[in-house]
């Protein structure tokens, strides 16, 4: 099952390697495990962690740098139009959306999100990671204030700009801001069930519904810590049940695939659900959802058509 992913942090391990001396990061070190997982693209975040405090912007840079350093060496493409990303992916290629998982270097300035659609190429955007900003909080950060001034402003721009707005990492007061303000698709790229495992990341069944009323889709999340609370639930037939308890809250055509594999990130290790450790094992995934009786055709929206559908109204 070729599949599209909503969510990868494969620039941060780029950026890691580069600046310690690496070349050719994609191909030697994740292209075969894409492969073999039948991931053929996907949106890719400029992740900035919450450790970058204060040098946000500056970080920002450096990753950007060395993508596009990486992206004269690798077999990907990154493209900047949902036109450019089929006829890349029809063409044999591997099309990557170019995403940003937290907005703390604009500061209070949503005017630098030009900077991010330009001259980055960014086409899906979150307003911020674990972190409080000057933009919003995020799911981990203890507060529980809603969206700031500043933070209604960036949502507003990034909808004229054409960029997918992404609420994966913001708090419930937040949550609630964007879908009052929303004039569009809404996606949390990489969250899943609060009902199945109840933790601040995870999304309740009326955000559920909220997230579809918007017309927007969802991407289930590998991570294990999100998947269930018991160590022996943590496997990949519990996560299919979290796409299974998706598509009956919002509907199928809601349910897309943001795995968040991050077993390549320094301290990591063993991150991801029990049988399917990394990319290289997503047909598990797979494979789960049809021992729960869903067809190949419902199979299919959730690993890719559900996610091109919303990227092609908002992005174009």
């Amino acid at each position: 099952m070729t599949f599209f992913d909503a969510h990868s942090d494969i620039w941060n391990d780029v950026t890691r390697r580069r600046q310690a001396g690496e070349r050719e990061v994609f191909r030697r070190h994740h292209q075969e495990r894409l492969k073999r997982g039948g991931c053929q693209g996907g949106i890719f975040a400029i992740w900035i962690e919450k450790e970058y405090g204060g040098r946000e912007a500056e970080r920002t840079g450096e990753i950007v740098s060395c993508v596009r350093a990486e992206a004269g060496e690798a077999d990907f493409r990154i493209v900047r139009s949902m036109g450019e990303f089929r006829d890349t992916w029809k063409a044999g290629g591997f099309p990557v959306l170019m995403g940003a998982e937290g907005l703390a270097a604009i500061g209070a300035d949503e005017g630098k999100l030009d900077i991010y659609y330009h001259d980055y190429g960014v086409r899906l955007a979150m307003l911020t990671w674990n972190e409080a900003n000057a933009l919003a909080a995020g799911a981990m950060s203890g507060e529980d204030g809603g969206l700031t001034g500043a933070g209604r402003r960036a949502v507003r721009r990034i909808r004229e700009l054409g960029m997918v707005l992404d609420v994966s990492h913001l708090n419930e007061a937040g949550f609630r801001d964007v879908i009052s303000l929303t004039g569009g698709p809404v996606v949390a790229s990489h969250s899943n069930c609060r009902a199945l495992c109840d933790v601040p990341r995870n999304l309740t069944d009326d955000q559920l519904r909220a997230i579809r009323d918007t017309g927007g889709v969802v991407g289930v999340n590998a991570f294990h810590g999100f998947v269930s609370a018991d160590p022996a639930r943590q496997t990949v037939e519990e996560l299919a049940r979290h796409a299974a308890h998706m598509a009956e809250v919002m509907g199928v055509e809601h349910v897309c695939c943001g795995f968040d594999f991050c077993e390549f990130l320094p301290g990591e290790g063993d991150c991801n659900v029990r049988g399917m450790r990394d990319c290289g094992e997503a047909q598990r995934f797979f494979r789960c959802l049809t021992d729960l009786g869903m067809s190949e055709q419902e199979q299919i929206l959730i690993a890719r058509e559900n996610l091109l559908r919303v990227l092609e109204r908002v992005v174009g």
